[in-house]
């Protein structure tokens, strides 16, 4: 159940959540250092680590 529940959240994720490919992770802002924090746990759960 845990596994499904986090494939559905990255699906979400990757639908509505910028993506931060080619940007500098040493300037963004608070907020976009804690959406790639929750991008990062919802995969590794996803994944099932």
């Amino acid at each position: 159940m845990k596994h499904v529940t986090f494939n559905i959240l990255a699906k979400v994720n990757k639908a509505i959540l910028p993506s931060y490919k080619n940007k500098d992770l040493t300037k963004l802002t608070k907020m976009d250092k804690v959406i790639i924090g929750w991008r990062i746990w919802v995969t590794l759960n996803a994944l099932g680590n």
